[in-house]
């Protein structure tokens, strides 16, 4: 027996995204860093159900989770689409200020309308996105996600094309970091 059996410990881990904190299961704190998790955010959202991936980093002794994705959960999204409406989805990586980011928006029109009408959506949205997301980190990104910003100014510049009930952006992922 030349190692002694080491015991797992629970360690504080804050997420100053939402200022919160919550505990992963570790030998030590240092183990813990890179460390990815997914957090519930639905009764920190108000009935919008969304998990937020995180990335643990260490400083000092203390570990601290940055955020690096957002994602509707699909009972949500199918909860939003009524009859008589129709939705339009996306999905294009593009470069943010730190990283490169997949973006996939989901917006739901108020009536039915026809192909050309969800193409112009739909490349609008993509536009609006690309433009947006290349002055920002991905971490202030989905910070704004949260609070809702981002979706508000995308739906009121989509309004020009047509008018939508609902404007979320599905998921948010960022996939390589510079």
């Amino acid at each position: 027996m030349a190692d002694a059996k080491r015991k797992k410990r629970f360690f504080e881990v804050d997420i100053p995204v939402i200022n919160k904190s919550t505990f992963l299961l570790g030998y030590d704190v240092e183990e813990l860093a890179g460390r990815q998790f997914t957090y519930d955010l639905t009764r920190v959202l108000r009935g919008k159900n969304a998990l937020v991936s995180l990335k643990v980093k260490v400083k000092e002794g203390k570990a601290e989770a940055n955020a690096i994705g957002l994602e509707l959960v699909p009972s949500y999204i199918r909860r939003m689409v009524r009859k008589g409406t129709n939705y339009v989805e996306d999905s294009f990586s593009t470069e943010a200020k730190d990283s490169v980011v997949r973006i996939k928006p989901f917006l739901v029109t108020r009536r039915k309308v026809s192909r050309e009408v969800r193409k112009a959506l739909r490349n609008k949205a993509k536009e609006e996105l690309a433009a947006y997301v290349k002055t920002k980190t991905a971490e202030a990104i989905v910070e704004e996600l949260l609070h809702g910003s981002l979706q508000k100014t995308l739906s009121i510049k989509l309004k020009k094309v047509y008018p939508l009930s609902v404007c979320e952006i599905k998921t948010f992922k960022a996939e390589k970091f510079k």
